[in-house]
């Protein structure tokens, strides 16, 4: 469904399976071309180790910004269709994958319904979605008022590396 205005969202990209830097890339430039939509910026790669599961290779990182006339539900479907071009395949909770794109935040909406949380539940104990937030969105607030910066300071510890270009 479009939506009468443009929204701002931000897609928290990672891959760790079949050339994971390019798929990151690859679904970067997609993200440019959904409907309604334009790519207006992208966080540098980085890797990071998997969450949950240890038995796996490392991941590849980005944060994509968006500005689009789509629903929130639409973008979800969106994201969804771009996973399953990509090879997705959901075998294993936080198991390896070709590519998983989550909505992080939407404006600043707060959403809680079956098929979708915004902002994304895990984001804030995610060093690699607030690092590169922060890098490509550093003034940004989460809809309760938490500023990204110090969220992602307190992250940076986490095992997150930036890829060279």
């Amino acid at each position: 469904m479009a939506e009468a205005r443009w929204h701002r969202a931000y897609i928290g990209l990672g891959s760790n399976q079949e050339h994971p830097r390019e798929q990151v890339t690859q679904a970067i430039d997609a993200l440019g071309h959904l409907p309604l939509t334009r790519l207006t910026g992208a966080s540098r790669r980085y890797a990071s180790a998997p969450v949950g599961p240890q038995d796996q290779p490392d991941f590849v990182n980005a944060v994509a910004e968006l500005v689009t006339r789509l629903s929130p539900l639409a973008l979800l479907d969106q994201l969804q269709a771009l996973e399953q071009r990509h090879g997705r395949r959901r075998l294993r909770h936080w198991g390896p994958r070709t590519l998983d794109l989550d909505l992080l935040l939407y404006d600043d909406v707060v959403i809680d319904s079956p098929r979708l949380r915004v902002p994304h539940p895990e984001m804030a104990n995610r060093g690699f979605v607030l690092v590169p937030l922060a890098e490509l969105a550093p003034t940004l607030c989460l809809p309760d008022g938490r500023r990204i910066v110090p969220l992602a300071e307190a992250r940076s510890g986490d095992d997150l590396r930036p890829l060279l270009p």
